[in-house]
């Protein structure tokens, strides 16, 4: 396959094309940063001095979110968070964009969510306020979850999570469209907790010159680690199958996200035997001609079977593709360190809920009475 145009600047503001045509666009893309930190420190301090309005919905919010483009792990994460409260009885809503859905429809990560969390619901509204405010009154939440959060400030949270991808945590040290980064670094003194995502594929020695990073950064926020482990395979009218189910096949793997090497470092960390491997743009939406292809690149690589990522499968739900059939593989969020103080901060948001709780039952009774 010939580079899509993702792949092209990835390559261009990685440095690994070290061709003159990237060295030219590299040089327009440097030129062009400092008015990017401008806009954005301009956005940041309005909201920082009290002159853009930012929204309290009366009920705890957590935003999830990150400081670069791409994949980060911000959907195992905010799954994680929804299991966990629902375990103690809280009756909790995500609230997304609802970026690259088609009209009428929802995204990959809200069909994802729902396919992974059939009793939490994920209101989708360009106005996250409003869908906020919907949330509460209509479906009686009691915490919000806010995905892909920490750039949208008009909603004031209770907990801001920043999720830090452990291959390229900083974005090349570039604002994009030169780098990765959505806002400077310095930033990330609003995160309450910082998750640095696929510790597992890094060192114990890069994991720390990250987290001492960050520390200039955020001195106050917590910190934690987590990797990203494949628990399931999901395949069309079946229920949900083990890993073991994939060992010793021949597998061509296919990926839409916005990290396709992670996903290719989780295959081959379950041992499992990729025979070829193919990438799309984020967010790609498959056409008829795209399975066909897929089908076809199947048979010629002598593979047994295609597997993706759920992100993907959610929009082919297909159990077969031609002749090969189809997987996708689910992965799930560990903390390998730092789950303990992540846990003390979401229990003083459980106690929170409970005083609001008791606080109402109290003005109940007293209204009966």
């Amino acid at each position: 396959m010939q580079r899509t145009q993702s792949q092209f600047w990835r390559d261009v503001v990685s440095g690994k094309d070290r061709s003159w045509k990237a060295a030219c666009v590299r040089a327009v893309l440097t030129a062009s940063e400092p008015f990017v930190a401008m806009g954005v420190l301009w956005r940041n301090r309005r909201y920082d001095h009290g002159r853009a309005a930012i929204h309290d919905v009366g009920v705890p919010v957590i935003s999830v979110g990150n400081i670069t483009l791409g994949g980060t792990g911000k959907t195992p994460m905010t799954a994680w968070l929804c299991r966990w409260f629902r375990r103690h009885a809280v009756r909790i809503a995500i609230v997304s964009r609802g970026y690259g859905a088609e009209a009428g429809a929802i995204n990959d990560e809200a069909a994802v969510l729902e396919l992974q969390l059939p009793d939490v619901p994920h209101l989708q509204n360009p106005d996250r306020v409003l869908g906020a405010k919907t949330a509460i009154e209509e479906l009686a939440s009691q915490i919000v979850v806010l995905d892909d959060g920490f750039q949208h400030r008009r909603l004031r949270r209770t907990l801001d999570m920043v999720m830090l991808d452990a291959l390229d945590p900083f974005g090349g040290h570039h604002l994009f469209p030169r780098g990765t980064l959505r806002e400077p670094l310095g930033s990330l003194r609003r995160a309450d907790v910082v998750v640095l995502s696929r510790a597992d594929q890094v060192s114990a020695g890069q994991a720390a010159e990250i987290r001492a990073a960050v520390h200039r950064c955020a001195p106050r926020a917590s910190w934690a680690e987590s990797r990203h482990v494949p628990t399931r395979v999901v395949q069309l009218g079946k229920g949900p199958g083990t890993m073991g189910e994939l060992q010793g096949k021949r597998l061509a793997a296919f990926c839409g996200i916005g990290n396709p090497a992670a996903f290719h470092k989780t295959l081959h960390g379950s041992r499992l035997e990729v025979v070829a491997f193919r990438e799309y743009p984020d967010h790609y939406r498959y056409r008829r001609e795209d399975i066909e292809d897929l089908s076809a690149w199947a048979a010629r690589q002598g593979a047994e079977m295609l597997v993706c990522t759920e992100k993907d499968w959610v929009k082919i739900r297909s159990s077969r593709l031609g002749e090969s059939p189809l997987a996708a593989i689910g992965i799930d969020l560990e903390f390998t360190t730092g789950q303990e103080d992540v846990e003390r901060r979401l229990a003083e948001i459980l106690a929170e809920v409970r005083s609001r709780e008791q606080a109402q039952d109290a003005a109940d009774g007293s209204h009966l009475a």
